[in-house]
């Protein structure tokens, strides 16, 4: 399909590159998330220095610009320590099986049109599949067993509750995430990256589908096991969560898995709402801007955009409680993603007799009612106040173990009664 700006690549343009050039895309890839990992990190910190009012990283590079560099290559060179009790073949791979997904995600990741390699044509993009969409859920779904296995392998309390919250936190947050992915399937009709993108040419999906990104949002944070959904490594309850018994480049490994599935999110979030790699109004005016090159730079300025919005949420808010979190997955985000998808469904029903823009106009419309009850709906959840705790009983009340219908048995410095003068009374 071509415009008068650039090309959009279709499923038949995938498949048919030089192996040298297919593998130079794979290894671009890999130095592109390696790259963004190092700069994410360098970021965040200076980022939170600067809104704490504080310096940050300033000693190693100019201002600091290569800390994350001489982070990294500390913790490769140190002693990796192999606690004793461990099931040590579970313990090695886990790391690993949490940071291998991360990179096979981006593989779909439409990055630009169609540019000129060495004179061979070949979209900015790995490859893609009818399903792509369903193949980046799946494969970042794979990447919490790495978590999981790596909280049960090590054989002590705080890592196994950090990987069951992990577990928890997966199951919670990605059906409201799939439900959001729904709602874009059905005005794109289509599961596959570049066809999602390449159905953004009007206008992008965020500002039709208000509440599928309002909610994807807020998934993508606790998928990510980010602030303030960072519960499996809350170091306040569980000293460091499920990697508290991993260190040297183990623990470096699962910090890249963090950081790389931080950028797939952010990259998926560009390519679902945000019209992916092209160019934003009134740059798309200009001839050119959608064409070549000049993609990747857009690309990447909308993915670091959420990015940035990963390290303020990190800087700004406090860690939800336990209760709070489940019931915003359970009782609000799951609830009203799927309302918003049945009603999608029928906008795009009703509305096939109508021009584009009128169907946009209206399904724009119920999108900003929907997401102010949902707003509301979450400032309900969030701002809730725990119950209050029951005083305990008092030890010199008389104790009656059937009192609420089945048997309890007594605190400490209750005494139950006695069976003969109670059968004595009851006479």
């Amino acid at each position: 399909m071509t415009t008068a700006q650039g090309q959009f690549p279709t499923l038949a343009d995938f498949g048919r590159d030089p192996w040298w050039l297919m593998l130079a895309k794979a290894i671009a890839i890999f130095a592109f998330l390696v790259v963004t990992v190092l700069v994410a990190i360098l970021a965040e910190r200076k980022i939170m220095a600067r809104m704490q009012r504080r310096i940050g990283p300033n000693r190693v590079g100019w201002h600091g610009a290569l800390q994350s560099l001489a982070d990294g290559v500390k913790l490769a060179l140190k002693e990796g320590l192999t606690p004793i009790g461990v099931d040590k073949v579970l313990y090695v791979l886990a790391p690993i099986i949490a940071v291998v997904p991360a990179i096979m995600a981006f593989a779909v990741i439409p990055m630009g049109p169609e540019v000129s390699v060495f004179g061979h044509h070949t979209p900015l993009q790995l490859t893609d599949l009818p399903v792509a969409v369903l193949y980046i859920l799946a494969v970042t779904s794979i990447g919490v067993y790495g978590i999981v296995i790596a909280g049960w392998s090590s054989g002590s309390t705080y890592p196994l509750l950090g990987g069951l919250r992990s577990t928890a936190q997966v199951i919670s947050y990605e059906i409201a995430m799939g439900l959001t992915f729904a709602a874009v399937f059905l005005l794109s009709a289509t599961m596959s990256t570049s066809g999602i993108v390449a159905g953004q040419q009007g206008h992008w999906y965020l500002l039709v589908l208000l509440p599928s990104f309002v909610i994807y949002a807020i998934s993508m944070v606790g998928e990510t096991n980010r602030a303030p959904f960072d519960l499996p490594e809350a170091e306040g309850e569980l000293v460091g969560g499920f990697h508290t018994e991993y260190s040297s480049l183990k623990f470096a490994m699962f910090m890249l898995a963090e950081y790389i599935n931080m950028a797939t999110v952010a990259a998926l979030a560009t390519t679902l709402f945000l019209g992916g790699w092209q160019a934003p109004w009134p740059i798309s005016q200009i001839s050119g801007a959608n064409s070549g090159w000049w993609p990747l730079l857009w690309f990447v300025i909308k993915m670091w955009c959420f990015l940035f919005v990963f390290i303020w949420l990190r800087t700004t808010l406090p860690r939800l409680r336990y209760d709070q979190f489940m019931k915003l997955g359970w009782k609000v985000l799951i609830p009203f993603a799927l309302a918003w998808v049945m009603v999608v469904a029928v906008i795009v029903e009703a509305t096939r007799g109508l021009t584009s823009w009128a169907a946009a106009l209206i399904l724009a419309a119920a999108g900003l009612v929907v997401t102010a009850v949902l707003l509301w709906a979450i400032g309900r959840v969030v701002g809730a106040r725990p119950a209050p705790t029951p005083l305990p009983p008092d030890p010199a009340a008389p104790f009656d173990p059937m009192a609420g219908g089945f048997p309890v048995p007594p605190l400490p410095g209750q005494v139950l009664p006695d069976r003969s003068l109670k059968e004595s009374a009851d006479a």
